[in-house]
C-alpha cells in the first residue's frame, strides 16, 4: 500500500532528487531526452527571470522514494499584459497514479489561490523561452533537445483532474533540402524587389550592438503572434544571447539584411544534439561533453529553432527568401531532415509549412484549470 506524502523542495539535496528524478521514471523510454543536470539547476535557482517571477517546488514520496514533481510559478508582468491571474505550472512528472497527480497539482492550486490567483495553466517556463506543452502526439518520436517529452498517461492524469485544453502547439518533419522550383523564383523575385540580402551569422555574432538589435527584434517579431508571449526584459535577453549565440553557425543559419544592413528576417537552425543528450544522460562529466560535442557536428537531422521577420516585413513573404538559403545550406552539409519548433496552431505561420513536403511530427497542450 503506497504512504503518499507531499514536501516542499527547500534544500540542496531536495533539488537534487527533484531534478534526477525524470532520469529514474524513463530510464527505459527511447524517446526520453534528459536534460543536463546543471542546466535544470540554473534554470532552477539562477536564471534572471526569478528576479521578478515566484515559483516553488514539491516533490510525492512513497516512503522515501520520489514519485512525483512540480514547480508552481507566477509571473507578475504575464499578469499585468493580459489582464490576468494566472499562475503556471511546469515540471511536472509523475508516476501513473491519480493519487499522485492530485497531491502534486492540488498544492500548486492552493499555493496559486493563495496567491491571489484564480487561474493555472501549463506545462509551462517562467516566460516564453523555456520549454512547455504536454505532449498529446508523437509519442514515437525523440523530441529537439529544447521540448518536453512526456508518457501519454500525463494528460488521462490532468484531464481527470479538471484541466482543458488551452492552446496547442505543432511541429512538423520535412526534407532538410525543401526547397522547390517555385520557391526559388519567388524568393529571386523578393530579394529584387526590395534589394535584400543574405547576412553572415559568424559576422553577426563578433558585434554585441547586432546580437542585441537581433533579439530585440526576436522580441517584436513574436509579441503580437505568440499566444502568452511575455516580452524580454534587457537582463533576459542578455543572458539568451550568451547562451545561444556560441553555437550559431552560418552553416545552418540564415539572416536577411536590406540594403541599410538591417535585419530583415531569420531563420536558425540547430544540429540535433537529442541523441547526445540522451548519452550523457544528464551530466556533462566524464564523458558527456564528448557525446554533445559529437553531436553538434552531425548535421543528418536539423532543429529549427526560431524563424520570423520583422513586424514591418511581416506578411511579404520574406520567409521564401530566408528558407531558400537554408535549403542550400542544408545541402552543403548533407543533412536529411528538418524539424520545425513548436509552434500555436492557430500561428498563420504555421502556414508556411504547407509549401513544402512535411508530415506531423509532434503536438503539445497547454492546459487550463479555474481555481
Amino acid at each position: 500500500m503506497p504512504d503518499y506524502r507531499i514536501i516542499e523542495v527547500v534544500n540542496g539535496r531536495d533539488l537534487r532528487r527533484f531534478i534526477k528524478f525524470p532520469d529514474e521514471l524513463y530510464k527505459d523510454c527511447k524517446q526520453y531526452v534528459p536534460a543536463l543536470h546543471s542546466d535544470q539547476k540554473k534554470s532552477l535557482t539562477k536564471v534572471s527571470t526569478l528576479k521578478y517571477c515566484t515559483r516553488k517546488m514539491w516533490m510525492v514520496l512513497d516512503g522515501n522514494k520520489v514519485v512525483g514533481r512540480i514547480c508552481g510559478m507566477i509571473n507578475p508582468r504575464y499578469n499585468e499584459l493580459y489582464g490576468k491571474k494566472r499562475a503556471r505550472f511546469g515540471w511536472f512528472d509523475t508516476i501513473n497514479d491519480i493519487e499522485v497527480a492530485r497531491l502534486l497539482l492540488g498544492t500548486a492550486e492552493a499555493w496559486a489561490k493563495e496567491q491571489g490567483m484564480n487561474e493555472i495553466h501549463g506545462p509551462l517556463y517562467y516566460n516564453t523561452l523555456g520549454k512547455q506543452g504536454m505532449l498529446v502526439e508523437g509519442f514515437e518520436n525523440v523530441p529537439p533537445f529544447n521540448c518536453l517529452y512526456n508518457f501519454p498517461y500525463y494528460n488521462d492524469l490532468v484531464q481527470a483532474l479538471g484541466y482543458e485544453k488551452e492552446c496547442d502547439w505543432v511541429q512538423y518533419k520535412m526534407p532538410a533540402n525543401r526547397t522547390t522550383e517555385k520557391i526559388e523564383k519567388f524568393a529571386g523575385l523578393l530579394t529584387k524587389r526590395y534589394n535584400l540580402h543574405v547576412g553572415n551569422m559568424d559576422e553577426l555574432k563578433k558585434d554585441k550592438a547586432l546580437v542585441r538589435n537581433f533579439f530585440e527584434v526576436y522580441n517584436k517579431s513574436f509579441a503580437q503572434s505568440v499566444l502568452n508571449f511575455i516580452p524580454f526584459t534587457d537582463e533576459e535577453i542578455e543572458e539568451e544571447a550568451n547562451s545561444v549565440m556560441p553555437f550559431l553557425t552560418n552553416k545552418t543559419s540564415s539572416i536577411i539584411l536590406d540594403e541599410n544592413n538591417d535585419l530583415v528576417a531569420f531563420g536558425i537552425e540547430f544540429p540535433s544534439i537529442s541523441e547526445g543528450l540522451q548519452k550523457a544522460k544528464g551530466r556533462l562529466f566524464p564523458f558527456g561533453w564528448y557525446h554533445l560535442l559529437k553531436a553538434t557536428r552531425n548535421y543528418k537531422v536539423l532543429d529549427l529553432m526560431i524563424n520570423g521577420a520583422v513586424p514591418e516585413w511581416q506578411n511579404k513573404g520574406v520567409s521564401a527568401v530566408y528558407h531558400y538559403d537554408i535549403s542550400l545550406k542544408n545541402q552543403a552539409v548533407k543533412a536529411e531532415w528538418a524539424i520545425s519548433n513548436p509552434q500555436i496552431e492557430t500561428n498563420s505561420a504555421v502556414n508556411v509549412w504547407s509549401h513544402y513536403e512535411n508530415e506531423p511530427f509532434m503536438r503539445r497542450r497547454c492546459y487550463l484549470k479555474n481555481i
